[in-house]
């Protein structure tokens, strides 16, 4: 192994060891096996030091990173929670990777600087665990250039000019091998009031790879259906050579509601249109409602808050996780000389479930905003607090949500009651808790014409499951 990989991959390590992330996850599976075991089992042969490079993206023979392994064995964590995993607390193998055990894997490998030269080579490189997800956003995002043809009447007649909308958004679906893609964004990006295309929607979307942010690497966008209340729009790629010749990749997305306050987040965005830049920041709320005006019309979106920076240009870009997993488009900033570091991003749940509907709704068909399914009912929280989860050192808001109101000839009409505590909502065998006031809404994002969809309550102080059938009188086209 050379010193300089060995270096990498040890820094790695280390950092591993050193994250001040409050992430605590039990990495054996039910059969007690680390992670290093279960390389082993499945065939790998290298030393620990060869595993642990594994993490540096690399696979060994097997063809499987240990990540990999320890998801096909069961672990359903994400990549920066199995990373805290390998400090050893609370796994079942017992061990614990201390800085101490690095060093001496490096001298077993060659290394011959004593420790503290170990660990200032450590801090003087400065190679952050987190660059892997980085990289991971950056070849999921896109920059977007949205052109509109714009008529104004002058002394001297009308004027036609062009105008042009720089954005961001993020590579959702892919078939590289036919330079298919979805691409998620904002509508604010793609839309333009005064403009004279219908329904104000650019007719002229040009989207740019990162490292391809130039004109002979344009590649063609068609709009596909949008919602200004939820500010998500999707874009469709089709054939393109460019697409086909890189290496992009579809996002990896995360459950937004996994999410916690303080977590590392990065913005990745086309920022003031000088294309795809990287900032660095934490999650400040992980849950609040905004007012933001939109063509004379204030529209309030519920948004998560960030102090990563934000800038025009950002727009409809990923916000992701350490793991470079997706966890909100970004979609506004706080401007004010009073107010500094306060950006915004639509959580994934909901961003993710627009798409979807867009997509499933809209794409091939003549409409172009998402079809929601209504209950019909209107909830109203009854409890919340702050709860302290003593095994993964975390804080968590947790709610209670009941039932205030149900609209008459709504889904809900005669089923539900006044007073109904909501436990959970599923759908076909996905079960999702009802632990804050806006998970019931984000589930139904994901509910088509048809389904069953099922909701347990608590009522009289029994558990009661009761189910609907979404029939086409109970959606609503929301644009």
């Amino acid at each position: 192994m050379k010193k300089k990989g060995l270096l990498i991959l040890l820094i790695l390590a280390v950092v591993a060891i050193m994250s001040t992330c409050l992430f605590a996850c039990n990495l054996s599976g039910d059969d007690g096996l680390s992670a290093y075991e279960l390389a082993l089992q499945e065939g790998f042969e290298g030393s620990m030091s060869d595993w642990l490079d594994s993490l540096n993206g690399m696979s060994g023979e097997d063809g499987l990173s240990a990540y990999k392994l320890a998801v096909s064995q069961g672990y359903e964590g994400t990549l920066n929670e199995w990373l805290a995993s390998l400090k050893g607390e609370r796994g079942r193998d017992g061990a614990s990777l201390s800085i101490q055990d690095v060093y001496d894997t490096a001298v077993e490998n060659g290394y011959q600087g004593d420790f503290l030269t170990f660990i200032k080579e450590f801090l003087n490189n400065q190679v952050k665990s987190d660059c892997y997800g980085v990289s991971q956003g950056l070849m999921s995002s896109v920059s977007i250039s949205a052109q509109f043809q714009v008529t104004t009447q002058g002394y001297y007649g009308p004027t036609v000019k062009t105008a042009v909308s720089n954005g961001s958004g993020v590579i959702y679906k892919l078939d590289k091998s036919l330079g298919n893609a979805y691409i998620i964004t904002n509508h604010h990006v793609i839309h333009y009031s005064a403009a004279d295309e219908p329904d104000g929607i650019s007719a002229n979307i040009k989207v740019y790879l990162y490292g391809k942010e130039y004109s002979d690497y344009a590649i063609e966008a068609t709009y596909i259906g949008s919602s200004s209340a939820y500010d998500i729009a999707v874009l469709k790629v089709e054939g393109s050579e460019v697409l086909k010749g890189s290496d992009a990749a579809a996002v990896n997305v995360r459950n937004s509601q996994t999410i916690t306050v303080g977590e590392r987040v990065n913005a990745i965005g086309n920022a003031a249109g000088g294309g795809i830049s990287v900032t660095e920041g934490i999650l400040s709320v992980d849950s609040e409602i905004i007012s933001v005006k939109d063509d004379d019309i204030v529209q309030s979106y519920r948004v998560m808050r960030v102090d990563a920076a934000i800038n025009s240009g950002n727009s409809g870009g990923g916000l992701f996780d350490s793991s470079g997993e997706l966890i909100g488009i970004v979609n506004a900033k706080y401007n004010s000389e009073e107010i500094e570091n306060i950006g915004y991003a639509i959580p994934s749940n909901i961003a993710i479930g627009v798409a979807d509907n867009i997509i499933d709704t809209c794409d091939g068909t003549s409409e172009t905003a998402p079809s929601v399914f209504r209950l019909g009912i209107e909830t109203a929280l009854s409890q919340s607090k702050a709860v302290y989860d003593e095994s993964s050192k975390t804080v968590r808001i947790k709610e209670t949500v009941a039932v205030k109101s149900v609209t008459a000839s709504g889904a809900a009409d005669g089923k539900l009651t006044e007073g109904d505590i909501l436990l959970s909502v599923s759908l076909d065998e996905d079960v999702v808790t009802i632990d804050r006031v806006f998970t019931l809404s984000d589930a139904l994002l994901n509910v088509r014409e048809g389904d069953i969809v099922a909701v347990t309550v608590e009522r009289g102080g029994e558990s009661i499951t009761l189910q609907f059938t979404a029939e086409a009188q109970y959606f609503t086209a929301v644009k």
